[in-house]
């Protein structure tokens, strides 16, 4: 009787075998000679254009226990133009995690998503990036933690201004609980994107002007983001507590939804009443 692994493998090799099929010689560089019995790429030409054996990858179409590294199963992903759910689907069998994508280009706030933010109502929300921009907020974020609207790019960065924000200090309860958080949330982001220049220019800036940040980076403390309250001190509204909600989103896996819940009833009340 197969084991799981077993059915696994046997699933990846069918899965390649079917993505190689599907792409022409011509697609990838080679020449298409008049007399061709394979449909699509031979094994040969697929191991050359991923800089492997062709003994190797003919196991890996076999369904060998055989261990393949995440630089190999990208360079699959290339040479077979699969799509997002397709290379997710590759990395998955061959037990591999999956790489986050780096967009290129400056991420796009599609109009159902920051439809998604503004149905949020009295529960501040905004969308995150991978480097902790805060990209697209509601209305509720401005009242609750600063107009936005107004600030830089650099100003919008939650760790920046956990560390550098007067006003974010005043306002949070735990804010030493709440900077050293964000700090091992952004230690973990960095583990994924630390050849950006970007991390190492941030990192050095906070290291430079602020304490706390010097002392805790050192610490080398990893967190995702989990659930969890949140009590504000708001200068105008008075004290609000919170339940904090973050999940990636599943067509756009490099940025982050943060929704805060009113935790009673009292703080909805305060919200609504200051927005109206």
């Amino acid at each position: 009787m197969e084991n799981y692994d077993d059915i696994r493998r046997k699933q990846l090799g069918d899965f390649l075998k079917i993505r190689r099929s599907k792409i022409s010689p011509e697609y990838v560089g080679f020449n298409k000679k008049k007399r061709r019995r394979t449909i699509g790429l031979r094994r040969s030409e697929v191991a050359e254009l991923i800089e492997i054996s062709v003994e190797w990858y003919t196991w890996l179409e076999q369904g060998r226990d055989i261990h393949v590294s995440s630089k190999v199963l990208e360079k699959l992903a290339i040479a077979f133009n699969l799509n997002p759910s397709e290379r997710k689907h590759l990395f998955l069998l061959a037990q591999q995690q999956i790489p986050l994508d780096i967009p290129k280009k400056q991420i796009f706030i599609s109009p159902t998503l920051q439809q998604f933010l503004d149905l949020q109502g009295y529960c501040p929300a905004y969308i995150t990036n991978l480097r902790w921009d805060i990209i697209a907020w509601n209305q509720a974020a401005c009242v609750i933690f600063g107009n936005y609207e107004t600030m830089s790019i650099r100003e919008r960065n939650t760790v920046w201004r956990a560390f550098t924000s007067p006003y974010l200090r005043q306002l949070l309860d735990d804010w030493e609980g709440h900077a050293q958080k964000r700090i091992a949330q952004f230690r973990a982001s960095y583990s994924h994107l630390y050849d950006d220049p970007w991390w190492t220019t941030m990192v050095d800036e906070l290291t430079q002007v602020s304490e706390e940040f010097r002392n805790w980076w050192s610490r080398y403390d990893i967190l995702d983001s989990p659930e969890g309250t949140k009590i504000i001190h708001h200068p105008t509204i008075g004290k609000l507590q919170f339940q904090h909600l973050s999940f990636r989103l599943c067509d756009a896996p490099n940025l982050m939804a943060t929704v805060n819940i009113p935790l009673e009833e009292t703080t909805a009340n305060k919200i609504k009443r200051y927005c109206q």
